[in-house]
């Protein structure tokens, strides 16, 4: 990004008490800002469960490590005469607490040089709220023109609007939910039972010269990708076509029948993605993210979602993807229903897709255009659709009228 100011650093935010109840004395924060400040234009980037600080453009050494994620994880759509134009806003990403790319977690160490491991006190998305909050506080920025987010970062940008209300004009929650049903959560257990079994894990404390439970954390990005996919991607993509003679298939041990059965496509694929994934991220941070996800209820607290978001008066587009069957259209539409029903300017823009969940990340010319029209002229954005017809849709942008004779 050429020509536009960009910062990459991590800093220190002081003692931190998660809600947990638990603290640590020193809070680190790794958070990338690109543009400039100019009082009402920052805009907040939350990014998704294994994501970093680093939304955009090329990484600068001497900043938090993102090793692994060289490429910034939402380029097509934040930078220079992008949706989220770094010309025109101020946007900020920061690495949440438990996570690897910088910010205090299980591998980062304590007081005494020794890592934390699973002593670090358990994440909740509130504490990642709160902290973005401790770290926009630290660079001098009060308030917010909008926070926009994916998947769980969805779920931190619903945060926002319920623990911060005053603080941020407009939310763009995409790709998620209030919370997460059932059947996503069974699969996130099995992912975290497929780390812990592994007998590298020894019991998270596995920092150091022994090997480290990759085998167990790359099956549970496979379960997670597979949540990713929609059936119809995953049907045009993989097939049951055999791989390549070239795919090896000895990334996990196999039973003696395999050598009769092909090694099929989508099974090649998963085990590359779980490989390069198991290289770049750390174990027990996938334990501490996925759970903070999944504890995830913003009616927590309140009687209902619509409560939870009753101080929220700003405007909202809630984003979702029909192909999405990790957090589904109809979860969108009962989050869009209660942004309405707390009084919110609300468009839900449903954006059809058959990429399913990871659609958010690879379809920016879809995405893009809502959101940038979003930013500038909120739910009366020339791209931004709603799933009302345009008669409901007009009612909430016409006056009130009261009657001088009323009673």
């Amino acid at each position: 990004m050429e020509g536009v100011p960009h910062e990459a650093d991590t800093v220190s935010v002081g003692e931190f008490t998660f809600e947990c109840g638990e603290s640590i004395p020193d809070l680190e924060l790794a958070y990338e800002a690109y543009g400039e400040f100019t009082g009402d234009n920052a805009v907040l980037v939350c990014h998704a469960l294994t994501g970093s600080a680093h939304v955009a453009g090329r990484r600068r050494s001497g900043g938090a490590d993102t090793a692994g994620q060289a490429r910034a994880w939402w380029d097509d759509i934040v930078g220079a005469g992008k949706a989220i134009d770094t010309t025109s806003y101020y946007v900020v990403c920061v690495n949440v607490p438990g996570s690897c790319y910088g910010s205090s977690g299980p591998e980062s160490r304590d007081e005494d040089g020794e890592h934390w491991g699973t002593r670090f006190p358990p994440v909740t998305v509130g504490d990642w709220t709160r902290a973005q909050r401790r770290l926009l506080d630290h660079i001098g920025v009060p308030n917010l023109h909008a926070v926009v987010g994916g998947s769980v970062g969805g779920m931190n940008v619903l945060d926002w609007a319920k623990r911060h209300p005053d603080h941020v004009d407009r939310v763009i929650p995409v790709a998620t939910a209030a919370r997460l049903d059932p059947q996503i959560v069974a699969l996130d257990g099995i992912a975290r039972r497929a780390i812990t079994s592994d007998p590298a894990w020894q019991g998270g404390d596995y920092y150091g010269e022994g090997p480290r439970p990759e085998n167990g954390l790359a099956i549970a990005r496979q379960i997670g990708h597979v949540t990713y996919l929609s059936k119809s991607s995953m049907h045009d993509r993989f097939g049951r076509r055999s791989a390549s003679r070239d795919a090896a298939r000895d990334t996990f041990p196999v039973d003696p029948a395999a050598d009769f059965f092909p090694y099929r496509d989508v099974e090649s694929y998963l085990d590359y993605q779980g490989e390069k994934f198991a290289e770049r991220f750390d174990p027990n941070s996938y334990l501490y993210l996925s759970r903070a996800m999944d504890n995830y209820d913003l009616a927590s607290g309140y009687e209902s979602d619509a409560e939870a978001l009753a101080a929220f008066d700003g405007e909202a587009m809630v984003v979702s993807f029909t192909g999405d069957w990790h957090f589904t259209v109809e979860q969108g539409e009962d989050l869009a229903e209660a942004f309405r029903t707390a009084g919110a300017r609300t468009a839900h823009h449903v954006i059809e897709s058959d990429h399913g969940h990871d659609a958010f990340l690879v379809e920016p010319d879809r995405v893009g255009p809502p959101l940038a029209d979003f930013l500038a002229d909120g739910v009366r954005g020339k791209s931004v659709t709603d799933t009302r017809d345009d008669e409901e849709r007009e009612s909430e942008f016409a006056p009130v009228h009261t009657s001088l004779f009323s009673d």
